[in-house]
């Protein structure tokens, strides 16, 4: 009973809405629908505005923030694009670098008579009282107790106190235990260079009478020092400038502050003389060592102990950096 009474409700309200569709069909084109469709439209114009304009303004900060995140990657792979290469920027400066030292050495190489070897230094030590190295070359390659050490410029290092088949440990200039005969290019005066640790290195026993003045340059002295005595150092090598100068009024000698020419603090490559026995090498061209003055070279190296005439045996020897030293011509007492 209620199912055919709602199935005939279903069809008169299906009537009536199928009526009324036909009714507005037959009546859409007549003026006054259309007039009021237009007056419709007028009144929700400004609606459709509004409603089209917040569509517009959602759709944009949405695209916004789509742009946003876009922008924030590709910001992140620029910046990691922007590490990348700074990290090969700084290699290729180191490289750089220690091609200019090892282009330096090999120019330093081709002005020596003498047989040498290019050495990295791998280690350092350091104590109250001494200054030593490791060179990452050894016997394998000649190097033997004794030999001398340079840096770029010919700049004096220091001399091989122990040799191993692949390393050499080196004592610096600048340890308490190196003496080394200095000679002062601008004056010729002579005196024993040794080294301080942390200050500026010490040239002492220089003739009163002699003329020496701030950045005076010192060399090695490379003099026969008598009875058949040679320098172990070839004559000219460089060992620093002079920075200050200390005369007592009552002395007959004074001495100097050396500032050594080789950076000895942040050395990194070095040139090994292998070749140098104490006589000077056959030097067809005649032209001398660098910042040698031309005078006659040292002769054979005499046998014994210590760096100045034979080869220190370990790095705790304490005469493994000093050479003979030269008293200085003294004037008359008065």
């Amino acid at each position: 009973m209620l199912t055919t009474r709602s199935s005939r409700r279903a069809a008169v309200l299906y009537a009536v809405l199928l009526a009324i569709s036909i009714l507005l069909l037959a009546i859409s084109g007549s003026p006054i629908v259309r007039e009021v469709r237009r007056g419709v439209g007028f009144a929700l114009a400004p609606v459709q505005q509004v409603l089209t304009t917040g569509t517009r303004t959602v759709t944009s900060v949405f695209a916004a923030f789509g742009q946003v995140d876009e922008l924030r990657r590709d910001n992140e792979r620029l910046n990691e694009r922007i590490q990348l290469l700074e990290v090969e920027n700084r290699r290729l400066e180191q490289t750089a670098i220690e091609n200019r030292r090892l282009t330096a050495l090999l120019q330093l190489r081709s002005t020596l008579d003498y047989g040498s070897v290019a050495a990295s230094v791998i280690a350092r030590s350091g104590t109250e009282s001494e200054r030593i190295v490791t060179l990452d070359r050894g016997t394998d390659l000649g190097i033997s107790d004794g030999d001398i050490v340079l840096a770029e410029g010919g700049a004096l290092v220091g001399v091989v106190i122990e040799v191993g088949r692949n390393f050499s440990h080196v004592r610096l200039i600048s340890d308490t235990r190196s003496v080394v005969v200095g000679l002062i290019a601008a004056s010729r005066a002579t005196g024993d260079v040794q080294g301080q640790l942390g200050r500026p290195l010490v040239m002492s026993r220089i003739p009163v009478t002699d003329v020496v003045t701030v950045r005076d340059t010192v060399v090695t002295a490379g003099i026969d020092l008598g009875n058949d005595i040679r320098s172990s150092f070839p004559k000219g090598l460089l060992i620093g400038t002079i920075v200050d100068v200390q005369q007592d009024l009552n002395a007959v000698v004074k001495t100097a502050s050396v500032l050594p020419a080789a950076m000895l603090d942040r050395l990194e490559v070095v040139l090994v003389l292998t070749g140098y026995d104490g006589q000077p090498a056959p030097r067809p061209s005649g032209s001398p060592l660098p910042g040698a003055s031309g005078s006659p070279g040292p002769s054979p190296r005499p046998s014994g102990s210590g760096v100045g005439s034979g080869r220190p045996r370990t790095p705790g020897s304490g005469s493994g950096s000093a050479e003979p030293t030269a008293s200085p011509t003294l004037p008359p007492a008065p």
